[in-house]
């Protein structure tokens, strides 16, 4: 098997507010849309779609679930940059700069619909 591409595909109650987040946060482009669908991407991540709750593409039962339980990552250079960039721009920290004890070092925001964007760098290098 070949995989050629990544996209995560998220259920959200405002795919607008969603999109917008990450567009304006992070970078994101959007690729394409339709009614009750976005998709967005950059060069260097996984594609985000987010998807209207309750849109018909979605299998029945899982139509009215909402994205929850879950953490979009990225891995970042300069984790005290972003952290001070994003502050810059009035994103509320939802979780403050911490270092867990494998050399993880992290922050998250959250998006308008409830979405945890972590950012990510390693203390140590990773493995060790």
């Amino acid at each position: 098997m070949d995989i050629t591409a990544t996209a995560i595909s998220l259920t959200v109650d405002d795919i607008d507010a969603s999109a917008a987040f990450l567009t304006r946060h992070f970078g994101f482009e959007k690729a394409m849309a339709a009614d009750g669908f976005v998709s967005l991407g950059r060069a260097d991540a996984p594609n985000v779609v987010f998807l209207r709750r309750g849109i018909e593409v979605l299998p029945e039962g899982f139509r009215d679930q909402h994205a929850a339980g879950l953490i979009i990552a990225f891995v970042v250079d300069d984790l005290d940059a972003e952290h001070e960039r994003l502050r810059g721009e009035g994103v509320t920290i939802t979780m403050a700069p911490r270092e867990e004890p494998w050399g993880e070092r992290l922050f998250q925001v959250t998006d308008p619909n409830g979405v945890v964007v972590q950012l990510v760098s390693w203390a140590t290098p990773a493995g060790n």
